[in-house]
């Protein structure tokens, strides 16, 4: 793990300018990352990428590993938190699955959100804290927020669902079914819109024939 030389004495608060500097850094770190790997990127080419110092650097993140956890987490929360905005008085399921679907399929084939997992999934093995946190802030929200909407068109007995939470893991992996793996591995290209509509569409249908109350 990268030592932190002496911590400077400052307290990092919630003012505006704080939280600019730390966006500042996040933003320089994520592209040394993205470019150099989270092994080969070092605090100093972070801090240079940054515009600030080192010891600045050192205040508002004591290690590597810290930083790219926040980074990590702070895109997983914020793209999970828009994808997964559902309504749970909305009685069109079809509709909300397929949004939702189409928006899940199209972030996880970011090139940007790909380079993020496959780093989380190199260095889960010796930083599973890291793994927690990322599968917490991303996945799992994910599914908890989709099983919360299912959970109300139960109760509005629009859906008949035994177990909703295995509903709402099972519609994500059918939406990305074909899709995501063959890009995880690099052995195949960013899908069309038209593949990506043709798949969740397919896992609409599958979803609403099962789980259809009536």
């Amino acid at each position: 793990m990268t030592q932190a030389p002496a911590r400077v004495d400052a307290k990092v608060d919630d003012q505006p300018e704080e939280s600019a500097k730390r966006r500042q850094i996040m933003d320089g770190a994520r592209s040394v990352f993205l470019a150099s790997g989270f092994d080969a990127a070092s605090m100093g080419e972070i801090a240079r990428h940054a515009g600030v110092s080192k010891g600045t650097l050192y205040v508002y993140f004591d290690s590597k590993e810290s930083l790219f956890e926040a980074i990590i987490e702070s895109e997983r929360r914020t793209q999970a938190e828009q994808i997964f905005a559902l309504d749970p008085s909305d009685p069109d399921i079809e509709n909300t699955l397929t949004r939702l679907g189409v928006a899940f399929v199209r972030f996880l084939c970011q090139p940007e959100a790909l380079g993020s997992l496959r780093t989380v999934m190199a260095i889960a093995q010796r930083m599973p804290e890291l793994g927690r946190s990322f599968y917490q802030a991303g996945p799992a929200f994910g599914i908890a927020q989709l099983a919360g909407y299912l959970e109300a068109q139960v109760q509005a007995g629009v859906l008949a669902v035994a177990d909703c939470e295995i509903a709402a893991a099972q519609f994500l992996d059918s939406c990305q079914s074909t899709l995501f793996k063959p890009l995880i591995f690099n052995a195949g290209g960013v899908p069309s819109e038209e593949r990506i509509k043709h798949v969740v569409d397919i896992a609409v249908r599958t979803f609403l024939a099962a789980y259809k109350a009536g």
